[in-house]
């Protein structure tokens, strides 16, 4: 097991929806840490850069419009295998396919309306929680129940 950090945004329509406590306490359920939280309104610059492994793709400049037209909630969680547990628990990208009980499988039904993102790896993890949140805005603390989640 590695402990690890993540990021994981609530996009748009999540905020919008009002599933933001929801899908916070799922995370926190499941022994996820938050260590970094705020809600953003994004420019066009951040989600340009957040997006820009996609720059040139079909769907680059409609997923701009989108994530930067309401705030978003960007949180960075921590825990064990934390950017395994988190895309599990979203669901596969396009919600039709997600499975019932994950994120996208119970709230969502578009996949340009996916309500959450998450980490798909390490090196991504780095890059977006530097993108977002700056080294001072990440706590370090120990949670009271993390010596019962682990063996």
């Amino acid at each position: 097991m590695e402990k690890q950090r993540t990021f994981v945004m609530i996009k748009p329509d999540g905020v919008q929806r009002g599933f933001i406590g929801e899908i916070i306490n799922r995370f926190e359920k499941k022994g996820l840490k938050i260590v970094a939280m705020k809600m953003v309104s994004v420019s066009k610059d951040l989600a340009e850069k957040h997006y820009g492994i996609h720059k040139g793709k079909p769907f680059f400049e409609p997923t701009v419009k989108y994530i930067t037209s309401s705030p978003v909630v960007a949180m960075v969680l921590e825990g064990f295998n934390s950017i395994e547990l988190v895309r599990n628990m979203m669901g596969k990208t396009n919600p039709v396919e997600a499975t019932p009980g994950t994120i996208r499988g119970d709230f969502g039904q578009f996949i340009g309306r996916n309500i959450v993102h998450g980490s798909d790896g390490l090196d991504t993890a780095k890059f977006e929680i530097n993108l977002w949140f700056k080294p001072e805005e990440i706590s370090k603390y120990v949670r009271i129940d993390e010596k019962w989640l682990t063996e």
